[in-house]
C-alpha cells in the first residue's frame, strides 16, 4: 500500500517515466548571509549553504547539467530532468540576475521541469513574472517555487533569525499561485524556540497554516545540528536538544494524516551533507530514516489525508499507473 502522495509517483503518472532532479548552482547568495538582513544566517543553516557548490569550482550551468545528466543517462537510461536551482536564495538580488540564470537553462537536453529554492521575502512582481514566463519560454511542464517557511509561528521565526514572517510566506504563496507556479512549502519539525523547542502542536499548526494556502507541495525536515552554526553553539551549551527519531516519527505521522491528500510530498526527512552533522546521530542515514518513516506509517496504519479528506483509505493517485509507489 502506498501511503502518501510522493513526488516520484506524481511525476511518473504524468510523464510515464522517471523525472530526475539535477542540482544547479547559479551563484546566488542569501539576505541572511550577505548583510541585507544579517550575516549570521538562520541558526540551523550550514554557512556553506545547501547544493553542490559547483559554480564556485568553475563549472557553468551547462557544464553542471551535462555532468549530472551524463551520469543519470549512463546509469539509468533517463531522458527527463528537473533543473533544481538549489543553493541559497535563488531570487535574491536584482531581477536581471534571475533573468540571466533562467536564460542559462535554455536548450538543456531533457529539461522538463524547473524547481527553484528561495525565501518569500526575496520575491516581487517582476521576479514572479519572470518565473511564470520561463515556463512557456523554456517549454517547461512545471515550475516549482520552493519557499522556506519552516514554522508558522512568528515568535519561532524571530528566534531562529529567519528574517521574515509567516504572513510574508502567505503573501508570496498567493502571488505565485496566481501566476501558475506550484508552491512547495519547506517545513521543519523540532525548531528551537524561546521556551525550548517546537513540538507536535507547533508542527500541526504549521501544516494547518500551509493547508489554508494555495500550496501544491511540501517538504518535511527534521531539525539536525550542523557544524559552524549558532544552533551548534546552543547544543554544545545545553541550550538545545534535537528531536529523537521516535519523536519525529510520531510528529510526522500525525502531520501526514492531517495533510490534504492532493498535496505532493517532495521530502519526508532532512539529509545532512557529508561531514556537517553534529547531532542527532540517527539523522545521518537518509535511507534508514526514510525506511523508519515508512515502517512507522505501516505499523500505525497511517496515510496522508486519513483525517483530512481520505478517510476511506489512500487514494489511487498515491501510486503510479503501474501501481508503483517509488
Amino acid at each position: 500500500m502506498v501511503r502518501f502522495h510522493r513526488l516520484s509517483a506524481h511525476l511518473r503518472r504524468r510523464f510515464g517515466e522517471r523525472v530526475q532532479k539535477i542540482p544547479l548552482d547559479a551563484g546566488f547568495s542569501c539576505p541572511n548571509r550577505d548583510g541585507t538582513l544579517s550575516r549570521e544566517g538562520c541558526v540551523f543553516c550550514n554557512p556553506q549553504g545547501s547544493g553542490s557548490g559547483m559554480l564556485g569550482r568553475g563549472l557553468s550551468i551547462r557544464e553542471q547539467w551535462d555532468f549530472w545528466r551524463d551520469i543519470h543517462v549512463k546509469k539509468h537510461g533517463l531522458s527527463r530532468f528537473t533543473a533544481y536551482l538549489q543553493s541559497y536564495s535563488n531570487t535574491h538580488g536584482p531581477a536581471a540576475k534571475l533573468a540571466a540564470a533562467l536564460a542559462a537553462l535554455a536548450g538543456l537536453p531533457g529539461l522538463t521541469c524547473l524547481a527553484l529554492g528561495t525565501r518569500p521575502d526575496c520575491l516581487d512582481r517582476e521576479k514572479l513574472d519572470l518565473l511564470a514566463e520561463s515556463r512557456e519560454r523554456l517549454g517547461l511542464a512545471e515550475v516549482y517555487l520552493e519557499l522556506g517557511l519552516q514554522s508558522a509561528n512568528d515568535v519561532t521565526l524571530k528566534h531562529i533569525n529567519r528574517g521574515h514572517t509567516a504572513a510574508a510566506f502567505a503573501e508570496a504563496a498567493h502571488a505565485a499561485a496566481e501566476r501558475g507556479l506550484t508552491v512547495v512549502a519547506h517545513v521543519m519539525a523540532g525548531l528551537p524556540a524561546p521556551d525550548g523547542r517546537e513540538g507536535l502542536d507547533e508542527l500541526l499548526d504549521t501544516v494547518a497554516f500551509v493547508g489554508a494556502l494555495p500550496v501544491g507541495g511540501i517538504k518535511f525536515h527534521n531539525v539536525f545540528v550542523c557544524r559552524g552554526t549558532r544552533l551548534a553553539r546552543w547544543f554544545d551549551q545545553g541550550g538545545y536538544v534535537p528531536p529523537t527519531q521516535e519523536e519525529y516519527l510520531h510528529w510526522l505521522g500525525e502531520a501526514i494524516m492531517r495533510l490534504d491528500p492532493r498535496v505532493v510530498i517532495h521530502r519526508l526527512n532532512g539529509n545532512p551533507a557529508q561531514g556537517e552533522l553534529v547531532a542527532p546521530a540517527w539523522a545521518g542515514n537518509l535511507r534508514r530514516v526514510h525506511n523508519a518513516v515508512i515502517g512507522h506509517f505501516e505499523r500505525h496504519d497511517i496515510w496522508q489525508g486519513k483525517l483530512n479528506g481520505a478517510e476511506d483509505g489512500p487514494p489511487e493517485w498515491f501510486g503510479t499507473a503501474a501501481g508503483e509507489g517509488l
